[in-house]
């Protein structure tokens, strides 16, 4: 096999969801070329509908703790609901029992049982710490485009998580930055015709932490492909 389809392959197959993160920084120039490189996603009429916030530092300290404040307060946190649907408002099978399993899979490694509610809620709150991670990213998007440019930002994204691991870095994409889409606006100075897409940790994974080893699995072909001839 070439050389090049065995990288290609590698990064795409090698890209995980990582939950915590070293503290050792990534340099401006690769997330920079990283994200350069990742503008070559398809985006119908070359619409380009993407927009990106680098946070790092104080920056990115200021976001998790105004996010925190209010995801630990129960009162606070149901005032905030995100502004578009990531997930089906009905699960159905087999998308629930999906979910269900990564969700449990990641507890048990964690040693989190279904009875401990502070451990759960712990755990997902350090999503806005994006993982400790020594980069977070914001994404958005402007009001006035529709689906279309949305699964072009999709296309962006992979693209984005590809470019790092090709340079031995890693990431999590973060659905759950998006209730809290006015704090983030508040904080970024986001215009009113912004919405946020999603969030997105960028780092070097720590090889020490139990949390990494999950690894998620996927359905064989037969179960979603049908070649018609």
């Amino acid at each position: 096999m070439n050389s090049s389809v065995e990288l290609v392959d590698a990064a795409i197959t090698s890209r995980r969801s990582i939950r915590a993160f070293l503290p050792t920084p990534v340099a401006r120039a690769d997330i920079e070329r990283i994200l350069e490189v990742s503008t070559r996603a398809p985006s119908g009429t070359n619409i380009q509908p993407w927009k990106v916030y680098v946070l790092t530092g104080a920056a990115k300290e200021r976001l998790s703790e105004a996010i925190l404040a209010v995801h630990n307060d129960p009162e606070l946190s149901r005032q905030h609901t995100e502004e578009y649907a990531y997930y089906p408002r009905q699960w159905t099978s087999p998308y629930i029992e999906r979910r269900r399993k990564v969700g449990w899979d990641l507890y048990t490694l964690l040693g989190i049982t279904r009875e401990n509610k502070a451990g759960m809620h712990h755990q997902h709150g350090r999503n806005y710490r994006f993982f400790d991670a020594p980069v977070g990213l914001i994404f958005a998007i402007d009001r006035i485009l529709e689906q279309g440019s949305w699964l072009d930002y999709g296309m962006f994204l992979e693209n984005i998580m590809i470019a790092a691991r090709a340079r031995g870095l890693d990431t999590c994409p973060q659905a759950a930055f998006t209730p809290f889409h006015r704090i983030i606006a508040q904080q970024l100075g986001l215009p009113d015709g912004e919405m946020v897409v999603c969030g997105m940790a960028l780092g070097y994974a720590d090889p020490d932490k139990i949390e990494n080893t999950l690894a998620t699995e996927r359905s064989p072909l037969n179960s979603f492909v049908k070649f018609v001839e």
